[in-house]
């Protein structure tokens, strides 16, 4: 059975956060070009899920492979 964007948007992957000259550059390691700055603390939380998703859905259109997160147990 095939993952579904929320399937894939609930797993835990892993998100970096690097200050940037006043603002905050944010990336998910697994996800290559998966990027965003914010200028705020508070508007992380709100870029992470509209990057991932956007992201994720794109993926999924083109038919592209999708890592799951570092870390997860994998199962041949």
């Amino acid at each position: 059975m095939s993952k579904t964007i929320q399937d894939y948007m609930a797993l835990p992957y892993t998100i970096e956060i690097i200050p940037d000259d006043g603002a905050w550059f944010i990336r998910i390691k697994e996800l290559s070009g998966c990027i965003t700055e914010v200028d705020a603390w508070d508007e992380i939380q709100a870029a992470v899920d509209e990057i991932k998703h956007l992201w994720l859905e794109l993926a999924l259109e083109k038919g592209r492979p999708i890592p799951e997160p570092l870390g997860l147990p994998t199962h041949s």
